[in-house]
């Protein structure tokens, strides 16, 4: 993926995601599998983000996704589930209760993806240290 780019920022924003169904259950199969993966389908699609890899296995997800700067990753996962949840229970209202719509766990696993290594990051700014000195 190249870098893409806003009005006045160039940018490659990428993150390897790990959540879970609340308790760990083992509810992701058949129809609710295809069901959840339309679904955060199209939630990224309405705020922009590319996923570049995704799996939805039966207790839990991954998900390889491209974030516009503008956007915190706690912030789109918090738009994620929890919107994801609330369409989740309207298609399966035989998941959840009343008054519990709760679908995912309230944590998650991030990280970053780079397509270059600390030391060579390391190797960068110590070179702009030394360039600095010299000027």
């Amino acid at each position: 993926m190249n870098n893409l780019s806003l009005s006045h920022t160039k940018w490659k924003c990428q993150y390897h995601i790990v959540f879970i169904p609340k308790y760990r259950r083992k509810v992701i199969y058949g129809r609710l599998k295809k069901d959840i993966r339309e679904i955060l389908r199209k939630l990224c699609e309405y705020k922009k983000v590319e996923i570049i890899e995704g799996a939805v296995c039966s207790n839990h997800i991954h998900m390889c996704v491209s974030i516009p700067p503008k956007l915190s990753v706690s912030e789109f996962l918090g738009y994620l589930k929890g919107k994801s949840a609330l369409m989740i229970f309207d298609k399966h209202p035989e998941l959840g209760s009343k008054w519990d719509r709760t679908f995912w766990a309230r944590g998650y696993y991030v990280s970053t993806v780079g397509n270059i290594t600390e030391e060579a990051i390391k190797k960068y700014i110590s070179e702009q240290k030394e360039e600095s000195k010299k000027e």
